[in-house]
């Protein structure tokens, strides 16, 4: 193939900018279609970044010959669901994070890839943009030494500036995301940490709905990877607008790391002496990461988010967030 034909199952306010404009401003790579339950709103979206077609069910997208490859970008719940169907069609997917409800729908997809001749990424983006790369580079090179330990604090007011806007309040229905807030953003956190730390041994958790609501609004976990770094997290939906913080700070025995997830700046504090970093973030954040899937569907290079790295994140959040019975 010389480029490939993409159809997008969930237009909605994720692949408004995030996303959707990469699959057709990239070389190589066409939009075709796009799929979301309200028809309008999908011909809103197609006439709006100019694409050929538009399609109120996924059936259409996926019995196409002559689209390669879909972006599942719908509400979690439903990602089993196309991701399966895609797999049965012959369709190569690009899926949204969180990869499923919970570790065993993520299973089912692994086994359904197994028996397939489909190639499956995972949109853990941040893994593309300069910043972590950055975080990524300094750790391999031990600019702050041998890595001891990693501290995360995602704390939010109630309406958080960090969650992508939607008409519907989905991100709050266990249901429909698999938990609540903490479903929508942990993904970013864990994967990194899987990224630069690897296999691990175990992970420990507790979470609480504070507000008394569905969806837990605070959680805590701690993991134990192999290599020996530990990594604790807290994330909390209801703090004060004074107290919010997106941080992380990796410590190391010569010094420390400290970067936030959604920001564009690392600095690295070694021995007394400190470096900042900045960066600028691409328009269209997913691009680098779309870039990088276009080329392995089209077997110019390697998986940039695996299943199984995505199941072992997966796995991370069941482990904060199951309740003993």
């Amino acid at each position: 193939m010389e480029k490939i034909i993409w159809g997008i199952i969930g237009c909605g306010d994720v692949a408004e900018v995030k996303s959707g404009p990469a699959f057709y401003k990239l070389e190589h790579s066409e939009l075709k279609a796009v799929m979301r339950r309200d028809l309008s709103k999908a011909k809103d979206f197609a006439k709006r970044h100019h694409v050929k077609q538009w399609y109120d069910n996924a059936t259409s997208i996926l019995e196409d010959p002559e689209i390669h490859a879909v972006y599942i970008a719908t509400p979690p719940a439903s990602h089993l669901h196309y991701t399966l169907e895609a797999i049965k069609a012959e369709k190569h997917v690009y899926l949204e994070k969180p990869m499923a409800l919970n570790a065993n729908e993520a299973k089912q997809i692994i086994t359904a890839l197994n028996s397939s001749t489909t190639k499956l990424t995972v949109a853990h983006y941040r893994r593309y943009l300069p910043a972590f790369v950055k975080v990524h580079e300094l750790l391999k090179n031990h600019d702050i030494g041998e890595v001891l330990f990693a501290d995360i604090k995602i704390l939010q007011a109630r309406k958080s500036h960090l969650i992508a806007q939607s008409d519907e309040l989905w991100r709050l229905d266990p249901k429909v995301s698999g938990g609540g807030l903490f479903h929508d953003l942990a993904p970013h956190q864990l994967d990194l940490m899987y990224l630069y730390f690897g296999e691990y041994n175990s992970a420990k958790g507790v979470s609480v709905s504070q507000n008394k609501t569905e969806a837990d609004d605070i959680v805590n976990g701690i993991i134990d990877f192999k290599n020996g770094v530990q990594c604790r997290g807290i994330w909390a939906f209801n703090v004060a607008e004074d107290d919010q913080k997106d941080e992380c700070i990796i410590y190391g025995t010569q010094g420390r790391i400290v970067f936030s997830f959604f920001g564009e700046q690392v600095t690295c504090l070694k021995n007394g002496v400190e470096h900042t970093y900045t960066f600028t973030n691409p328009e269209h954040v997913q691009q680098p990461m779309i870039s990088a899937v276009n080329n392995y569907f089209l077997g110019l290079g390697e998986n940039p988010c695996t299943a199984e790295d995505a199941l072992r994140v997966t796995e991370i959040m069941d482990a904060f967030t199951t309740k003993n019975s």
